[in-house]
């Protein structure tokens, strides 16, 4: 694994989707993906599981929370995408609906302390962190790519 990609967290359609089962010591749980996993979850015996690997994550300090900073900036790039303000990279941006702000609120709070964190993001919804990514530039790879390299 080279050095880009030793340092990775999955999107929540990552383990929806895919169901991985082995995860390298490169990997880093974000707190935002595994409470979508609790809040999906089907049975008590699954939210027991979770708990297990959240406290397994906390222990190892590889687990991706959202500071007060991170909370700060995924207001304002929200704000960004909502309004279409001009990107210092791409330029201007076609504004989002209200629909989608409720719908990529999450994916922005996985962005932000995955960049923080420097941790590349291996996500199947590879079109809402690209819009992310013209206020945060964090590294994200899509599912196919990730595990067509890393089976």
């Amino acid at each position: 694994m080279t050095g880009l990609m030793s340092k990775v967290t999955y999107d929540t359609n990552i383990f929806i989707r895919r169901k991985p089962q082995a995860l390298s010591t490169g990997f880093y749980m974000s707190i935002v993906v595994l409470q979508e996993l609790v809040a999906g979850a089907n049975d008590t015996s699954a939210v027991k599981e979770l708990k297990r690997s959240f406290l397994e994550w906390q222990k190892t300090n590889r687990l991706l929370v959202p500071d007060m900073e991170d909370w700060w900036q995924v207001g304002f790039i929200i704000n960004a995408l909502q309004r279409g303000r001009r990107s210092n990279k791409t330029g201007l941006i076609p504004k989002m609906s209200v629909e989608e702000r409720h719908r990529i609120t999450n994916d922005v709070l996985i962005a932000r302390t995955a960049k923080r964190a420097g941790v590349t993001v291996v996500t199947d919804n590879v079109s809402d962190f690209k819009k992310i990514k013209h206020f945060c530039d964090v590294r994200i790879i899509s599912g196919r790519d990730y595990f067509g390299k890393h089976k």
